[in-house]
This record gives structure tokens, C-alpha cells and sequence, in this order.
């Protein structure tokens, strides 16, 4: 089968083991292409492969074949910097190996240069401009049926990871329904973004209206929330419906709910059984049709336990519970969002933007604490910096350049004999290798270096000084 650039691809293992549940897989993601950072990534399983292929071809292309009783995929990148016979993957009792095939411009595993390794959860392939990533993850055999993006699907419900895939499924069908729903998950994860995305799923007339319950005082938040009459107390000049009303028709987003005071949760439990609001000050109650989707990062259920949080109130807001995980958890999905949030940045241009491979790399290996909401401005500050050129290591803001090259916690490390395993931490053989292929790439001129990775000379100096590198034998002559 051939991957068409414009959708994402999956590709759909032949044969199923029956009744296989939720079992621990071996996973191929293309994650990224550098020059052509809006390409759709694919999703290989690689259940009952015995050999990948990597090689460049016309166009991108994946196909299975078979070679006597050996099970292939051929996978062809439209990647100028990709040999025609570039690298293999292969198993080897019950692990995969990759292999460089000779290479002109060699095979990267977490940005440090194999010719021949093992795989291991969480690696990160590069071959010439071309970025994968290697998981082995608990996935039920149902997750493989069905492309993880769709062309019409809203943003925040696009995945590839296996966990979500089922999940976001379940959401989608539930979207139309008056159900109230509940996303969990650590701040940035993209709970106001699958929010909105459910509105729009929905059908529902109505406006969308977000509100975030730790924003605002205790003693506004009655009045925000539910509305108030003209002097129900100081400051009260004039009648006024409030969020709730106004999301009349519509959906109601509150974010950290968990925040919600006391006083505050009866009144809105009213909300739900009643399906009518009173504003403070009044007597007579309104009514009001909502669809509710209420976030939070903290743990509602303990909250409950400890009598923080009304059980009576998360029993009626519980009707469908998502668990958003981190960014750092679901790494397939970078190529995705990045391309996403590239469109949000910079509609016009979209198309125009390429990555340099430092810069791809960085993006992929770093663990993103903050989640999407500190990718998103990531990507948008290296734009406008980039101008109209492709975006360099050096237009990406510091605090994720000073994390760069740390790959995931069971990444795969060289394969060397006893006296070279002492080296340095697997940050700082990727640091090493960035540092000589900047100071070949500007022939040994440590303020151009020191230009490219946005740090000062005395840095560049302190690291070439640690690593043993000789920015001499890079100079001309």
C-alpha cells in the first residue's frame, strides 16, 4: 500500500491475533519529515514483520510484500538525504534491531550516529531528514482498524497513540449526546482544545463558553457563574445572566473545577438535576439547556474522599471520564501537533516552513513538562524568528535548547566494547555530536556555532574544552 502525503497513514496488520486484548506492541511511527514538516505522518505495526526496508524513493510510499516466508515492509521517503539503500530493521530473538546499510549520511538513534543497534521504547530513528519513532506499547488489536486522523476530524482529537485511539472513539460518539464529560489531565495537555472539539461534534446551536474556576475570586465566582440581579449586592449596578446562561443552547466549559468552592458546587448540582439556573439575588429560576465538559488536573475521586469535593456532584458530571496524557507519553503524536500548531501560527505560510534537523530533534527528544500548551508557543516564537527561513536550533527559546539531546528514560545507548562505555551521559554524546557537525558546517568558527545553538562563546568554549573536540581539525587547511 502507498501513503498518500495529505492523510495520515495506518497500516493494518493482516492477521490478528484473536482475542489478543490489551498486549505490549511493537510500534514504527513516522514522526516527521524536516522539509516538509506538514506531510502526514504514518503509523506502522510491525506484529509479524520480519524486515523493514528504508530507502529513498519518487514518492513516499509503504508497502508489504512477501519474500518466500519472510513478511516485509518497504518504506520509500521522498528524502534527498535518504540512500537509496539506506538502513534495515531486523529481529533478533525477541527484540528489533536497526542497521545502516552504508548510509552516505548514516543512521541516528536519539541523535547519536549507529551503524548497528537495539531498540529499545521510546528510540528516536533518524535517517537524512526523516525522523521515526520506535514504541512498544500495551495496545488492544482494535486500535490498528482505523486511520488516527481524519481529514474532517477537529484538532485536539487527532492521535496515533494507541492508548487514545480507542478513547477518542468512544468520544467522538459520545460528542452528539447530552452526556456531561470530564477531562483529567496535567496542565497544557489540550483539555480546553478536545473541549471545544467536542462543540463542534456536538451539533449544538449554541455558543461555546469556557470559564477557568481557579481564575476567579470565591466571591465573584457565584456571580460569574449564575448570574445576579441588579443591587443583590455592592457593586450589583445592573442585572446580569452569567456564563451559564449564556451558554444556553450551547457548551458549558469549566476548567479546574476542582477549585469550584463549596458553596458554589450546590448551586451548580442544581444546574445539572434541574436543568435551571437562579442568579444571586433572584427567586425565580431559569431554565437552560447545556452541554457541560468540566477539566481538571487534580484527583477528583480523592477529592471526594477527603470531602473536598461533593460525590453527589462527580457522579453527575462523570458521565464520560477522558484521561489526557502527557505530551512526554504520547511522542507519536509530535509530527501531528506540529503540524497542527505550524497551521495555527502561520495559516498563510504553513506550507513554506521547514525544520533544520537540530531544531526536528530537539522538538522530538525533549520531554515537554508544560505539555502542548508549551510546544504551541514554542513553535510560534521560532516562526516569527525564523522569518521567512526555515526554523534553526537557534531560533528556539532557551529553556528548550538547554534541555536538548535528553532522550526517554530507556533509550537505546551504543553498542561499544568495555573501554568506550565510559562516556558521557547520553545528553551530552548528542550535545558532542551537535557540536561537531555545527563546527564542520561552519568550519570550526566558534561564534557562527555559537550563533547556531543560541549560546554564548564561553559556553561553546567550556563544552569543546569537556568533550575533547579540537575546532582546528574543522578548519580549512
Amino acid at each position: 500500500m502507498s501513503a498518500a502525503r495529505d492523510e495520515p497513514t495506518t497500516l493494518v496488520r493482516t492477521q490478528r491475533r484473536a482475542g489478543s486484548g490489551a498486549e505490549p506492541r511493537s510500534f514504527l511511527f513516522l514522526v516527521l519529515q524536516c522539509q516538509r514538516p506538514l506531510d502526514a505522518p504514518a503509523r506502522l505495526p510491525l506484529d509479524g514483520v520480519d524486515e523493514v526496508r528504508f530507502g529513498r524513493g519518487p514518492v513516499r510510499s509503504i508497502d508489504r510484500r512477501t519474500e518466500g516466508e519472510r513478511a516485509l515492509l518497504d518504506v520509500r521517503l521522498e528524502d534527498g538525504w535518504v540512500s537509496s539503500r539506506h538502513a534495515r530493521i531486523t529481529r533478533e530473538g525477541g527484540r528489533l534491531r536497526l542497521e545502516d546499510l552504508g548510509s552516505t549520511n548514516g543512521t541516528f538513534v536519539n541523535g547519536v550516529p549507529q551503524r548497528s543497534a537495539l531498540l529499545s521504547e521510546g528510540d528516536l530513528i533518524e535517517l537524512g531528514h526523516t525522523f521515526f519513532l520506535f514504541r512498544e506499547v500495551a495496545a488492544p488489536g482494535e486500535a490498528l482498524c482505523e486511520a488516527a486522523s481524519a481529514p474532517d476530524q477537529p484538532f485536539g482529537l487527532a492521535t496515533f497513540a494507541p492508548a487514545l485511539v480507542e478513547r477518542f472513539a468512544a468520544l467522538r460518539a459520545v460528542a452528539p449526546a447530552n452526556i456531561p464529560i470530564v477531562l483529567q489531565g496535567e496542565s497544557g495537555t489540550g483539555k480546553e482544545v478536545v473541549s471545544r472539539a467536542i462543540h463542534a461534534l456536538s451539533g449544538r446551536p449554541g455558543p461555546f463558553v469556557a470559564i477557568n474556576c481557579g481564575a476567579l475570586p470565591a466571591s465573584l465566582i457565584e456571580s460569574e457563574l449564575f448570574g445576579h440581579k441588579k443591587g443583590a449586592f455592592s457593586g450589583a449596578a445592573e442585572d446580569r445572566p452569567g456564563l451559564i446562561r449564556a451558554a444556553d443552547r450551547g457548551t458549558l466549559f469549566l476548567d479546574e473545577i476542582g477549585d469550584l468552592p463549596a458553596a458554589s458546587q450546590t448551586a451548580f448540582l442544581r444546574v445539572l438535576q434541574e436543568s435551571e439556573v437562579v442568579a444571586v439575588g433572584a427567586t425565580r429560576p431559569v431554565k437552560v439547556d447545556l452541554r457541560v465538559v468540566v477539566a481538571t488536573h487534580r484527583d477528583l475521586p480523592a477529592m471526594v474522599e477527603r470531602g473536598d469535593f461533593r460525590g453527589d456532584l462527580f457522579a453527575r458530571l462523570s458521565g464520560f471520564v477522558l484521561e489526557l496524557p502527557p505530551l512526554r507519553k504520547r511522542r507519536e503524536d509530535l509530527g501531528l501537533l506540529i503540524a497542527a500548531l505550524l497551521r495555527r501560527a502561520a495559516p498563510d505560510r504553513a506550507g513554506e516552513i521547514s525544520l533544520s534537523c537540530e531544531a526536528a530533534r530537539v522538538l522530538l527528544l525533549r520531554e515537554w513538562r508544560l505539555n502542548v500548551r508549551e510546544l504551541e508557543k514554542c513553535l510560534a516564537t521560532a516562526i516569527v524568528l525564523a522569518g521567512s527561513g526555515r526554523v534553526e536550533l537557534a531560533h528556539l527559546p532557551p529553556p528548550v535548547v538547554v534541555s536538548r539531546g535528553s532522550p526517554p528514560p530507556e533509550a537505546s545507548r551504543p553498542e561499544a566494547p568495555p573501554s568506550e562505555r565510559q562516556r558521557p551521559a547520553a545528553e551530552d554524546r548528542a550535545r558532542r555530536e551537535a557540536l561537531i557537525r555545527l563546527l564542520r558546517e561552519h568550519r570550526g568558527n566558534i561564534s557562527a556555532v555559537a550563533r547556531a545553538m543560541g549560546k554564548g562563546r564561553t559556553q561553546i568554549h567550556r563544552w569543546i574544552a569537556r568533550y575533547g573536540i579540537e575546532p582546528a581539525d574543522y578548519r580549512d587547511g
